[in-house]
């Protein structure tokens, strides 16, 4: 099966250093010199990239610390063609009937751009500052009731349900959208799992050594079968790829360079008070030390050091990355959300000298026409515009 890539929009702001924080992380600033806001030029400026080097959609996150994910993309829509916009947003934060007609409206007026990430929410200090006071698994349970009653709006019917955390009576929509947004969704607790093989359309992980990914796509592809569905596969990571495997380790050692052993350690002491299964797991990857962080060929745990969420990064040469993600994919993974620092020359890199060699070997498409030849260089030699001496708060 053709492998799908997609990019990351950061709205939290971008650098040339690790912009860390987010998904249980207290807000951390580095690097402030360094700093992006993330202004709609700026990210335009990322979305045109990722649409011209062929990469379907681009995440958007979802949170405190960052823009609102909706708001950002839906400005984003006019300023491209093609792209689609992976939104982030928490259901129980508004009703489903609402969730349900945001989503058609952004899909008839964007022209069938829009897919959805669903984030349960990890942290209850973080869901209490939205009014939300339910336990972890409670949330689950309620995703899974959201789930239900916008699946039904979504297919023409008048929607009366009454669950454990959602009632909705006589709910029904004007205009359903079409195509369908496909609803992507993650979590590595036995009750995520649950609502992933019941409700959603693909499975994301963050970036694990493909051994772990096989057995985690395993489990939810038995649960799913079990309930007569099938998924798709999908994978969050960062990516260092260049020239040289040389190149890209020195990038990916400046990274951690940049950042103190007191930032570390104040960012993994907020990291081990996360109630999120994959955040303990990609904390497991590297213990909180800078000793040991390629934990399978070309697979790096140093990102986890400095931020929340996904914590891992494909570093090496184009050749490496490409192969790595050929393991990826032979583990189960189809789609590959990525991201780097910045973003905006990383989707270069990534674009002009992974993507061709993927298509070479009939793995990956450009949506926009045949890619024949890799470019082994990223045009730009001086930073992007749009730096600026503010901090903004990590993502």
């Amino acid at each position: 099966m053709p492998l799908t890539f997609h990019w990351f929009l950061p709205t939290q702001g971008d650098g040339r250093g690790v912009v860390g924080g987010g998904h249980g992380a207290d807000v951390v600033s580095f690097a402030a010199w360094r700093t992006r806001e993330p202004s709609v030029e700026y990210l335009s400026q990322i979305a045109l990239a990722a649409e011209r080097l062929g990469f379907e959609g681009a995440l958007t996150p979802t949170g405190a610390w960052c823009e609102d994910a909706w708001l950002t993309t839906a400005m984003l829509v006019g300023a491209t063609r093609r792209l689609k916009f992976l939104v982030a947003f928490r259901p129980g934060l508004l009703s489903p009937t609402l969730a349900a007609q945001m989503a058609s409206t952004y899909q008839r007026l964007s022209e069938g751009r829009l897919l959805l990430n669903v984030v349960t929410g990890g942290e209850s200090a973080e869901q209490r500052q939205h009014g939300d006071f339910l336990d972890k698994d409670a949330r689950y349970r309620r995703t899974d009731e959201f789930l239900r009653v916008v699946d039904g709006l979504w297919r023409g019917e008048t929607v009366d349900f009454a669950g454990e955390h959602v009632r909705v009576e006589g709910a029904a929509l004007q205009r359903t959208p079409v195509p369908r947004p496909p609803v992507y969704f993650g979590g590595s607790s036995p009750a995520a799992l649950e609502v992933a093989a019941s409700r959603v359309d693909t499975y994301l992980t963050w970036g694990e050594p493909p051994a772990a990914v096989a057995d985690k796509i395993a489990r939810v592809r038995s649960l799913a079968a079990e309930r007569g569905r099938s998924l798709e596969y999908g994978i969050r990571l960062h990516v260092i790829s260049r020239d040289t495997e040389e190149e890209a380790w020195a990038q990916a050692r400046r990274l951690i360079e940049d950042l103190s052993p007191e930032t570390i350690a104040e960012v993994q002491r907020s990291l081990r008070r996360s109630e999120s299964e994959g955040q303990r797991r990609m904390l497991d990857l590297h213990g909180g030390s800078t000793a040991d962080l390629e934990i399978h060929p070309n697979l790096w745990a140093g990102v986890g050091l400095a931020r929340g969420g996904a914590g891992t990064a494909l570093v090496g040469s184009h050749e490496q990355v490409a192969r790595l993600i050929e393991e990826f994919h032979e583990a189960g993974v189809t789609e590959f959300v990525l991201s780097g620092y910045p973003h905006l020359e990383e989707a270069y890199w990534f674009g002009e000298g992974v993507l061709p060699l993927l298509a070479e070997r009939g793995l990956w498409s450009h949506p926009d026409g045949p890619v024949t030849s890799s470019v082994t260089s990223v045009p730009f030699t001086s930073p992007a515009p749009a730096a600026t001496d503010t901090a903004v708060a990590p993502s």
